[in-house]
């Protein structure tokens, strides 16, 4: 019995740490056929563990500049560019009240609240139907209404799911295409910006790297050299 209990907790262990949602490096490489669409209604929205206090966290939807910041994504040349790169794209990034409230979390908890913050990006299949979504989509939002309103909430829409543990940042990456759609219009899009996500090193303080010139950074001064 004791043999067959390890057997059973072995298998227990690998399945636990199989993550189906979390993308690697071949992603990036995939043809949008190759994408696992679903409806919206069934598609896997945001997961928040057992720090439920999470949910009332808030972001706000990014200017098209500050995801290219987040990205690492190289700037563009507007002599020779009119359009910014991904414009069928919508990016939520956490909000100054969240950056703050996760320092304080981590703080009253004595270390032990999360100090992960989430980021969402949606690339759409055009830039229309962004344009359309758009109008529906708030502003800003609570955590913990997204799956709800902005994912569950889009009707006759089917979308592909990727997400990145980035460091104390985790990447929630949507397609999202009309159902009865073939393909992905902006595969192209897709591929970049997971490829771009993939090679982001991983975040040791959002703080600092998610703190937009609108927004109030709490990053600390780097430590004076010391002589020895």
């Amino acid at each position: 019995m004791g043999e067959r209990e390890k057997e059973k907790n072995k298998k227990h262990k690998k399945q636990k740490h199989q993550h189906p949602n979390d993308q690697t490096q071949s992603t990036a490489t995939k043809p949008a056929s190759d994408f696992s669409f679903k409806p919206s209604s069934e598609v896997k929205g945001l997961r928040f563990g057992s720090q439920f206090i999470v949910k009332s966290f808030t972001i706000r939807r990014a200017r098209p500049l500050e995801l290219l910041k987040v990205l690492s994504f190289p700037p563009t040349n507007k002599a020779s560019n009119s359009k910014l790169p991904f414009p069928s794209t919508t990016a939520y990034l956490p909000t100054n009240f969240t950056i703050l409230a996760h320092h304080a979390w981590h703080t009253l908890t004595l270390g032990l609240g999360t100090k992960k913050s989430k980021v969402l990006v949606f690339v759409f299949e055009s830039e229309s139907l962004k344009s359309g979504v758009d109008r529906m989509w708030p502003p800003e939002i609570p955590l913990g209404e997204v799956n709800k309103k902005l994912i569950r909430g889009l009707n006759g829409c089917e979308m592909a799911r990727f997400k990145f543990r980035k460091g104390c940042i985790t990447f929630y990456v949507y397609a999202v295409r009309r159902v009865g759609s073939v393909g992905f219009g902006c595969a192209d899009d897709l591929r970049i910006i997971l490829q771009s996500v993939v090679d982001l090193k991983d975040f040791l303080d959002h703080t600092a790297i998610l703190a937009m010139p609108n927004q109030r950074s709490i990053s600390f001064s780097p430590p004076v050299a010391m002589a020895h």
